[in-house]
C-alpha cells in the first residue's frame, strides 16, 4: 500500500482555490499569479487535488502563537 503524504501529521491542508476565491484573493492584495510563492505541479501534496498550472493553493498552518495561518501557493510545473 502507498504512502499517502497528504495523511501525515506534519503536513498542512491544502486546498485549491476556486476562481471565485483566487479573483477575490488578487483583489484584496492587488497581486496577480506570478507575485505568488510557487508550488509544483508535481509536489505530492497536491497530486490528488485536480489542480492545473496557474491554479491557486492555500496551505492552511497551525501555530501555537498565531492560531490557523493561511500561505497561498501558485501552481507552477515542475
Amino acid at each position: 500500500m502507498p504512502f499517502d503524504v497528504t495523511q501525515h501529521n506534519l503536513v498542512p491542508k491544502h486546498k485549491k482555490l476556486s476562481d471565485t476565491e483566487k479573483e477575490k484573493l488578487f483583489a484584496k492584495f492587488n497581486i496577480t499569479n506570478i507575485e505568488l510563492p510557487k508550488i509544483a505541479l508535481s509536489d505530492p501534496a497536491i497530486e490528488k487535488l485536480g489542480v492545473k498550472i496557474g491554479d491557486i493553493i492555500v496551505v492552511e498552518r497551525e501555530s501555537q502563537t498565531a492560531g490557523v495561518t493561511h500561505y497561498y501557493r501558485a501552481v507552477v510545473e515542475g
